[in-house]
């Protein structure tokens, strides 16, 4: 019995410690797009049309490669179901599509750290979303984690003087919208990967993604100019925000549970912060750190207590 547990702790640890570099990743990636859109000035519609389909190509792949023989049939199967390729479509274009051009707006006017704080309540909008639309009674976690993290924003963007803003009005909006959508990130495929391989159903989301949004803005046409760090400021962000994180999180899920998956995601906004100081020539007042920690602290006791 006690080796079973011994080899319960040990699968539980590697799970969570894959998640907190998955999450780590992710944070790289945010300060990395700080990089790409404000010092490189890439364009937005470019940048998602070149990350969804070079992301989209290759999870797809790694997905089929995973597939056992006897089931690589399964590799189409979600465009079977009418129900399923509605939510996939809507996961393409207001989870994924959606998500990554509101955050890459928020960071283009404003910065990485306060976008990626924004991102991250996404949990809250969920909440939310299920009081307003499903009538769910809110819980007292949900309440003390909505009135903790609402007090920390405030701080965040004001630097605890409310007669003005500390950050762009636009960069705030957008960061916003990124936590809705976001949320939507996480709703909209939930049933899909019940049913289906969740590096199928990401990899169909991002190709999806890229194909409807190269159909609105073909990234061949009126490609921007790109030196040495655009292109490795793109390539970082696909391969190691879009691609190695996602692969590393779906590995983690096979060796512990989701709730403590959900908890290393306070490590991405801390990532990204440290590393906007260090490398982008960003600067922070106390009073931003500290509503960034309660906005934190609040996201990790909604998951955590809910």
């Amino acid at each position: 019995m006690k080796t079973d547990k011994q080899t319960m702790h040990k699968f539980r640890t590697k799970g969570f410690i894959l998640a907190l570099i998955a999450s780590s990743l992710w944070g790289v990636s945010g300060a990395v797009l700080q990089f790409v859109s404000k010092n490189k000035a890439i364009p937005a519609e470019w940048f998602i049309g070149v990350r969804t389909l070079i992301a989209g190509a290759i999870i797809l792949f790694v997905a089929f490669i995973s597939l056992p023989k006897g089931k690589k049939k399964d590799f189409f199967a979600i465009f079977t179901n009418k129900k399923d390729v509605l939510l996939l479509l809507l996961f393409s274009i207001f989870g994924l599509i959606g998500n990554m051009y509101t955050f890459f707006l928020s960071i283009q006017h404003g910065n990485a750290a306060s976008a990626t704080i924004l991102q991250y309540l996404s949990p809250l909008f969920i909440v939310l979303g299920g009081i307003v639309f499903l009538r769910q009674k809110p819980t007292r976690v949900d309440v003390i984690s909505f009135v903790m993290a609402l007090f920390g924003i405030v701080l965040l963007i004001t630097k605890g003087n409310f007669s003005h803003l500390s950050i762009p009005m636009d960069s705030l909006i957008w960061g916003i919208l990124s936590g809705v959508t976001a949320a939507m990130y996480i709703i909209f495929p939930a049933r899909l990967i019940q049913k289906y391989s969740p590096l199928l159903v990401t990899g169909w989301g991002f190709m999806v993604s890229g194909i409807l949004f190269n159909i609105y803005h073909p990234f061949w046409i009126d490609p921007p100019k790109l030196d040495t760090g655009s292109i490795l400021g793109v390539g970082t962000v696909i391969l190691i925000g879009s691609v190695a994180a996602f692969l590393i999180m779906v590995m983690s899920l096979q060796y512990t549970t989701s709730t403590i998956v959900s908890i290393t995601d306070a490590v991405q906004p801390f990532i990204t912060f440290v590393l906007s100081i260090l490398f982008l020539g960003s600067t922070f007042s106390i009073v931003e750190i500290i509503g960034s920690i309660i906005v934190i602290f609040a996201i990790y006791i909604l998951n955590r207590f809910n």
